[in-house]
């Protein structure tokens, strides 16, 4: 008897094509001969598999749509929400800048602030007045040369406490003294603007020590660097354009002078 009742299921599970009723809830998709995808909605087994394909409710938009639902299982609201862009967006280098300037102590930061009055009334007063005057421009390069100097000893200060994170090493004590030298220098020139320039050098030198080869500085302390040297560079770089457009108008007159 297995071996009669073997034949006739395999013939009836394998060899029986099936077919797919219409019914309310989601379509059920054949694939295949013999595979069937398996939802809540029941199966009917049919002879006459040739119709399925003939059939309008399983178009290929339909199909699709199907797939999709059977794929899409997750909720909408346990998905995780990203953070808004706002949230995320950190403070841009100005604003950290400036929290930084406005936790430096308030000795150091009026101090600082005051000493570079010499530097921006120079060129403000001759373009008020609308006149050169190089007495003035030369009083700037002075106090231009005096500063370098306190910013080159600087180090020194830094590097000789026994606590110090910088060693008194030829690094640091050798790189000091290059803005004294070039501030020496700015003071032997004739001319105001080739002065103004080697002061411009020395301060960008000195702020290059500063904020990069010590990176033990606090931070609030390389911002008031940064903010203090910008100033001065201006300041001299104002000045020596005041004498150019100065030696413009001397040579213009002269040449209607002459004519």
């Amino acid at each position: 008897d297995k071996a009669n009742m073997f034949p006739l299921l395999q013939r009836c599970c394998f060899h029986t094509p099936f077919k797919l009723q219409k019914s309310t809830g989601p379509r059920l998709l054949l694939h295949g001969k013999n595979k069937i995808t398996w939802s809540s909605v029941g199966l009917c087994p049919q002879r006459d598999a040739c119709h399925l394909s003939r059939s309008p409710s399983l178009n290929p938009a339909s199909v699709y749509a199907t797939k999709l639902q059977a794929f899409h299982t997750s909720l909408p609201f346990l998905k995780k929400k990203t953070p808004r862009e706002s949230e995320t967006k950190d403070p841009g280098i100005l604003q950290r800048s400036m929290k930084s300037l406005k936790d430096s102590p308030k000795p150091a930061l009026y101090l600082s602030l005051a000493g570079l009055i010499p530097f921006v009334s120079v060129p403000l007063s001759m373009t008020i007045q609308g006149t050169y005057y190089p007495e003035l421009a030369f009083a700037q390069i002075m106090y231009g040369a005096v500063t370098v100097s306190f910013l080159g000893g600087m180090r020194w200060g830094f590097a000789l406490p026994e606590n110090s994170p910088a060693k008194p090493d030829w690094m640091n004590l050798a790189n000091s003294t290059i803005p004294p030298l070039l501030a020496w220098q700015a003071l032997l020139f004739k001319d105001i603007t080739h002065g103004a320039i080697m002061l411009v050098i020395a301060l960008g030198i000195a702020l290059h020590y500063d904020v990069s080869l010590l990176p033990t500085y606090p931070r609030w302390f390389k911002v008031l660097r940064v903010v203090g040297t910008l100033v001065m560079v201006l300041s001299l770089l104002a000045t020596a354009v005041l004498k150019t457009f100065s030696d413009n108008q001397l040579c213009d007159s002269r040449n209607k002078w002459q004519n």
